[in-house]
């Protein structure tokens, strides 16, 4: 039987060595096929035929995977030693690379966002299958697309700027090391180490390692705080003053592919909600015997006679694999190839990126799964999360590079229904105590993917804004408190150094506004798993149908083929009653 050991991934499927001949070669011919792509610009006219027209797509899209495939190799190589200034050298020329790629066939995208006219574009999208949403949606986006020389000038620049700040605030931050004394010893931790202190059985421990955390970001509060302004403020310059969007969230919306109306009834529900938690706080803190929680206790083991269960890497992902296989063979199966494929990093190791990710290179080659691996009992449902995210991306694998991953709302919907999976699993099999913690570090999960990201989108929002009027530091971080505060009401202390914690979000930097696809992916997933119970084995291939599909669809259409209105509040205060009803189990056990 496989046995799974915790490593480091192969990269060699994607380039077997970047200092070798071979891969310079590999980069040459990716710019020849880019200058030959060029040649396509005679053909396009109103009257192009669809023949045509599609075999310049299919051009595009064996150049995108091609250059994906250089990139993701750059990429990943950078995520597990980001200290490494080889790494770091490749990452950046291989970036360059893709822009100048850009730039190369963004006369391609340029007319036919703004070019063809609406009878031709519609003749041509009668015949382009599962392209059809992926083109439709360049069209609907066009009015925010500029010239051509424009648009080149920014993806050139983004390169030595946004991108070049977003890696400077990971080698700034990657490099911390944190100072923790624990009954009376100092020891030296890493982010993701200190992550497994945060929730330690230990008060003091708890509120040593959240200090020491928020006292290495305020040490630095000068230089992240100011690489943050001006990643804000390039947003608004490009986005809202140069292509006219109207809010700096509908920037994120549209690339999303879901209607501001949808955002605005999940985060208002969300909103609405905020007492479903609060009431939780105050029930934990009875269940660990004080008066209030402090900010520093929120993820606290509530149950402290019971021993927190330890995995080892091979326990983890037999129980994932066993629980996936249990709801649907097909989804263990591409869950497997992942691990004998050696698509896996699993090791915690000095200057690896902190948290977790999964990472689709094209659509033949299977998913890589970042993950820092600790053996505890949230760690393994990290990997049930990431190898959810595989899961969506190998059953519409299928697709082309252009719509096979869907937009960032629906691509967290899998990744949580894994996780849901793995819970009712492991609620079934448990006694009575072990079942009241379970539902409490459930409880925890929940408030901490869902409401906490609502809240995280709701202060990006403020502080786009306040950052645009020529905020300063100390003011965003006024704004975060008062996020805190309206967040969770008087169901916890909080204390004034937890002002400085949003310099601690990477997604703020890296992704704006990426945080309420978790909240929304959350929801859904609650919504399918409730139709599960219902349903029972009949669900399963409507599960697998809304995955294949990609990215291929609208959201919100794609849903309602199956009788799922996200743009209703009441769709998404079904899932609060899920919660409640969970937390409601829990205090009355």
């Amino acid at each position: 039987m496989l046995h799974f050991d915790l490593g480091q991934w192969d990269l060699t499927e994607l380039v077997k060595d970047h200092k070798s001949p071979q891969f310079t070669k590999k980069i040459h011919i990716i710019e020849d096929k880019a200058k030959r792509f060029g040649k396509n610009r005679v053909y396009l006219k109103q009257s192009i035929l669809p023949k045509k027209f599609f075999g310049i797509l299919k051009e595009l899209e064996d150049l995108s995977e091609d250059v994906s495939v250089v990139g993701g190799y750059a990429s990943l190589a950078y995520s597990v030693n980001t200290q490494s200034d080889e790494a770091t050298t490749l990452l950046t020329r291989i970036t360059k690379l893709g822009s100048e790629i850009e730039n190369r066939t963004l006369f391609f995208d340029h007319w036919w966002k703004k070019q063809i006219d609406q009878k031709n574009a519609k003749r041509l999208m009668r015949q382009a299958g599962q392209l059809t949403e992926f083109l439709r949606h360049k069209r609907a986006v066009a009015k925010y697309a500029l010239t051509e020389p424009e648009e080149k000038i920014i993806n050139s620049m983004d390169v030595t700027g946004s991108m070049a700040l977003v890696k400077l605030y990971d080698k700034i931050t990657t490099g911390f090391q944190y100072v923790v004394k624990i009954d009376g010893k100092e020891k030296k931790y890493n982010r993701e180490q200190l992550t497994q202190l945060i929730k330690n059985y230990k008060s003091k421990t708890r509120e040593a390692a959240y200090r020491s955390l928020l006292e290495g970001y305020e040490k630095h509060r000068g230089v992240l705080g100011e690489i943050y302004q001006n990643l804000v403020l390039n947003w608004k310059n490009e986005c809202l003053e140069i292509r006219k969007y109207i809010s700096p969230i509908s920037v994120r919306n549209i690339g999303n592919d879901v209607d501001d109306k949808t955002v605005d009834s999940l985060l208002s529900v969300c909103k609405n909600n905020t007492s479903v938690f609060q009431n939780y706080f105050k029930h934990k803190a009875r269940m660990l015997g004080i008066k209030k929680l402090r900010r520093y206790d929120i993820y606290a083991p509530a149950l402290t006679n019971i021993k927190q269960k330890t995995y080892t890497f091979d326990q983890a992902v037999k129980l994932v694999l066993k629980t996936l296989n249990d709801f649907s063979p097909q989804l263990s199966e591409h869950a497997r190839k992942v691990f004998t494929k050696k698509h896996v990093d699993s090791s915690i190791r000095p200057g690896k990126r902190n948290g977790a990710f999964c990472s689709t290179i094209v659509p033949k080659i299977s998913p890589y799964i970042f993950v820092n691996f600790n053996g505890k009992t949230n760690d393994v449902f990290t990997l049930a999360h990431e190898l959810g995210h595989a899961i969506h991306s190998s059953s519409a694998s299928d697709k082309s590079i252009f719509v096979q991953e869907a937009s960032l709302p629906l691509a967290e919907t899998a990744s949580t229904f894994s996780e849901v999976l793995l819970y009712d699993e492991i609620l079934n099999k448990v006694t009575d105590d072990e079942k009241r913690m379970i539902l409490t570090e459930q409880a925890d999960d929940l408030y901490s993917t869902i409401m906490r990201q609502a809240f995280f989108t709701t202060f990006e929002v403020s502080a786009h804004n306040k950052i645009g009027e020529g905020a300063t530091i100390e003011e965003v971080s006024q704004e975060y408190s008062k996020n805190l505060k309206e967040q969770f009401s008087n169901s916890i202390d909080i204390s004034e150094n937890f002002g400085i914690e949003w310099t601690c979000i990477p997604h703020f930097y890296h992704t704006p506004f990426y945080c309420y696809a978790y909240s929304f992916g959350n929801l859904l997933a609650l919504s399918f798993f409730q139709r599960y119970k219902e349903e029972g084995r009949s669900f399963v291939p409507i599960y697998l149908e809304v995955l294949s599909a990609g990215g291929s669809k609208k959201p919100e259409i794609l849903l309602k083929e199956y009788g799922i209105d996200i743009t209703s509040e009441e769709f998404w205060q079904n899932g609060f009653t899920y919660i409640k009803n969970q937390i409601d189990t829990l205090i009355s056990s």
